[in-house]
């Protein structure tokens, strides 16, 4: 009888180690298919980037130091694919903050403003930026849920020997989360 029970808590024990593993991998996996996810997206907005410097340069020719910080920026977030999020971030960071300048740039050029290309542009570059927030939210709430598991007990105990460490969240740059300034 003593045996019999011994057995079944040790049966108990590895079904229960089996099934936290397996939840940490799904979890893992997760969060990977979503660091993909973001990835093409922060791919298709660095493609889309030197159209957008090619259309401005026709009809902005004094804005050069902008079109030069974008396409710098562009390079250096292109350099840190396959970084880890916080390094990516910091590039994405940088490239968005040159976007936006160019941005504020073209509005001094209403013919710019008026080119059916540059407008197709413009709406593709803001269709790929909610598809990069919505990917990184996703991303975020799978890291969330793998730390959450991966920190609590009694997961705590046997994730670092399995292998799973917290992840980091892919976040946004203090410039990104400041409010933009609007006067009237």
């Amino acid at each position: 009888m003593t045996t019999l029970i011994i057995l079944v808590v040790a049966a108990l024990l590895v079904f229960g180690v089996i099934a936290l593993y397996n939840r940490l991998v799904g979890l893992r996996v997760r969060a990977q298919n979503a660091w993909s996810d973001i990835d093409v997206q922060l791919k298709r907005r660095a493609d889309l980037v030197p159209n957008l410097v090619t259309t401005v340069k026709g009809y902005a020719t004094h804005e050069r130091s902008t079109l030069d910080a974008v396409t710098q920026a562009r390079t250096r977030a292109v350099a840190a694919q396959g970084a880890g999020p916080a390094e990516r971030a910091v590039a994405e960071a940088g490239l968005s903050s040159a976007l936006r300048g160019l941005t504020v740039a073209v509005e001094a050029y209403p013919e710019l403003q008026a080119s059916g290309g540059f407008r197709d542009l413009q709406a593709q570059l803001a269709t790929i930026e909610d598809a990069v927030q919505n990917s990184r939210r996703y991303y975020n709430a799978v890291v969330r849920d793998l730390n959450t598991s991966v920190s609590t007990f009694p997961a705590n105990m046997m994730s670092g020997p399995m292998g799973f460490q917290p992840l980091q969240f892919f976040e946004a740059e203090a410039g990104e989360r400041a409010l933009p300034k609007v006067e009237f």
